[in-house]
């Protein structure tokens, strides 16, 4: 991969930041990725039975070299001063999903996303949410018709005991971020 700043935002799907936080231990690994890290006030501020929030913010800001984004104020520059290539968010939750496609700014993270795509560049989502062929499959379907957004490659994770849940393969974050900054979709987007 080129030199690329990539913004990185984690929103409150508790479960899986773990796995989320693995793809950015391996993405700053490489010298050509200047890493950008992006949290939602909840997760910023929620110890859960996942882990401590300090914890996290302790280790993403290792990993990035960088203190956290974690309000709005800190993430609106990210526009007006072109800071970043790209931005991905995942875990997406199905509520930042909404706020995305409906052009909602009262978190850091969807204030990022706002402000980056004024500049024609992408976003990469990484869906996890429990209600994504429900409540939030509207929103799903705008944000997969919308410019400058990709998806990271999702599908049920467990369909019988949940039905409507979707989660995003973590581990393709890396090859969705490369296609997406030469403004491709990684397909197939539906995975089993």
């Amino acid at each position: 991969m080129k030199s690329v700043t990539i913004g990185y935002a984690l929103c409150g799907s508790f479960c899986t930041i773990a796995e989320s936080v693995q793809v950015l231990e391996e993405l700053s690994k490489n010298e050509n990725i200047k890493l950008v890290p992006i949290m939602s006030e909840i997760v910023y501020k929620s110890d859960t039975r996942f882990g401590k929030a300090a914890d996290l913010i302790e280790k993403v800001e290792s990993l990035c070299q960088r203190a956290v984004i974690h309000d709005i104020p800190a993430a609106e520059p990210i526009g007006p001063k072109n800071l970043l290539d790209i931005i991905v968010v995942a875990p997406c939750t199905g509520n930042t999903a909404a706020k995305i496609a409906l052009g909602i700014t009262d978190t850091p993270v969807t204030m990022a996303v706002k402000a980056h795509l004024r500049n024609n560049k992408p976003v990469v989502i990484g869906l996890a949410t429990n209600d994504a062929l429900g409540a939030s499959s509207k929103n799903i379907g705008l944000l997969q018709n919308t410019k400058n957004i990709f998806f990271v490659p999702y599908g049920q994770d467990d369909p019988h005991s949940k039905a409507t849940s979707l989660i995003c393969d973590f581990k393709r974050i890396p090859e969705t971020v490369e296609a997406a900054l030469e403004n491709r979709q990684i397909q197939p987007i539906l995975i089993k």
